[in-house]
């Protein structure tokens, strides 16, 4: 019930729409393209069990889709996220020989996926409305699929040029 004078037109009430549900990934590439997506499953979070599957599942990966240009070590880049900086990823990644390069913390100027990856996913899926999750997932891996090479060589890059504007300013923000 509402105050209003009488004859007055009544407020408009607008449909609630259930909101789109999220979809949390874990995105792994190198200067070939992406070798590794993987989604997390509804009402989980990622913790250190979870995170640290998901790299033994990545080396083997790596093994099966790079061979013969996997050296014994990987140079290994990850956000700053709670469970990237725990004891138990940092031996996790020791272990199965990834050499993890520092992230310097709040620096968005070094992290590929918010200045090369998601801009051009964004600006593809912009104004498309997705029915459920397994379309939406089909959207995004149809746009990674159809990058070419250069796409992740280029990103690459962009992050070395990235890296040494934030070492020449002693880690000081990057525009």
């Amino acid at each position: 019930m509402e105050w209003g004078q009488s004859g007055s037109p009544l407020p408009k009430k607008f449909q609630v729409q259930k909101s789109a549900v999220k979809v949390l990934s874990s995105n792994f590439w190198d200067q070939d393209g992406v070798f590794l997506i993987d989604y997390l499953p509804k009402g989980q979070t990622i913790n250190i069990e979870f995170y640290s599957s998901l790299l033994v599942q990545l080396k083997d990966i790596l093994k099966e889709k790079r061979r013969g240009k996997v050296a014994k070590e990987v140079l290994f880049l990850h956000g700053n996220a709670p469970v990237h900086r725990v004891l138990a990823t940092q031996k996790k990644l020791a272990y199965l020989g990834f050499q993890c390069l520092d992230h310097p913390p709040y620096s968005q100027d070094l992290a590929p996926l918010d200045y090369h990856l998601f801009p051009g996913l964004t600006k593809q899926l912009k104004g498309r409305h997705f029915s459920c999750d397994v379309e939406f997932i089909a959207a995004v891996e149809t746009w990674l699929g159809r990058q070419p090479s250069e796409f992740f060589l280029s990103d690459l890059q962009t992050l070395e040029q990235q890296a040494m504007k934030c070492i020449e300013l002693h880690g000081e923000y990057v525009e």
